[in-house]
């Protein structure tokens, strides 16, 4: 058995070269990890992790029509609605008539929403410093400055 190093220091053994050449396993691999870490903190928020992507990029950028934040929080349209509505009902996001397209709608964090996701910024943030350690900051930033790139290769 081969052993992958993971930035907690931890180890996850793998059976010798088992999706160890699927970069799509991979990938799904270390979306997982990151998941766990992350995952007790979104559950005493009682939020989905799709919940969180949806307030992260508004976070980031206030204000996003509903097309457009389905594809940057990376969640399908046809549930965005759903998360949506739950968030909405939880006083973390309000929902505005779009003033440039009166038939369009826009979305942003209300007070408290922006509030609860600068916290968890924060968690997600100190994951992310463990796996710079884990890897090292070259290396971290060459990974990220990668993952970045890989979407638009597929343009």
């Amino acid at each position: 058995m081969s052993e992958t190093t993971v930035a907690a220091g931890t180890a996850a053994p793998l059976a010798d070269g088992v999706g160890e050449s699927s970069l799509a396993l991979l990938l799904k691999r270390s979306e997982h990890a990151l998941r766990q870490r992350f995952q007790a903190t979104l559950d005493a928020e009682a939020l989905l992790l799709e919940q969180w992507q949806i307030m992260a990029v508004l976070l980031a950028q206030p204000g996003m029509r509903m097309s457009e934040l389905a594809d940057a929080a990376v969640v399908p349209a046809a549930t965005l609605t759903r998360h949506m509505d739950k968030l909405v009902e939880r006083a973390l996001v309000v929902r505005r008539i779009d003033p440039d397209d009166k038939r369009r709608v826009v979305a942003a964090l209300s007070p408290m929403g922006k509030r609860l996701a600068v916290r968890l910024h924060e968690v997600e943030h100190a994951i992310e410093v463990s796996i710079s350690e884990g890897l090292g900051g070259e290396r971290f930033a060459a990974l990220a400055r990668e993952l970045r790139l890989l979407p638009h290769l597929f343009d």
